[in-house]
């Protein structure tokens, strides 16, 4: 990554992750990690994710567009609130996004 991208780069990945909010910064770093290895992102072991969250941060990170008010509250109906819904969702999207800049990047690079 350009340097002079860096270092906001990385404060935006720590706001994201490590920021008091509904969702504890393990869970989230969790979400993240998962969906930039659905990314092609190689990463070390995450904690488990239930189900219903594995399955929504799935969907979030390779098909956004097909996340329904029904994911939602399904979501809501089994605990989440909406801000850590909202968090879950920010946190699989810059896993799926900074995978896929990380990606693009090497290729402008000439990497794989």
């Amino acid at each position: 990554m350009d340097d002079r991208y860096t270092a906001q780069v990385q404060r935006l990945v720590e706001a994201v992750l490590s920021s008091a909010g509904d969702t504890d910064p393990d869970t989230r770093r969790a979400v993240e990690g998962r969906a930039a290895a659905l990314g092609g992102r190689p990463v070390g072991a995450t904690a488990e994710l239930p189900a219903i969250l594995d399955a929504y941060v799935d969907k979030v990170a390779r098909h956004a567009y097909k996340v329904t008010d029904e994911d939602i509250a399904a979501l809501h109906q089994a605990g989440y609130s909406l801000d850590a819904i909202f968090e879950v969702t920010l946190s699989a999207a810059l896993g799926a996004g900074m995978s896929r800049l990380e990606r693009g990047l090497a290729l402008v690079k000439g990497g794989r």
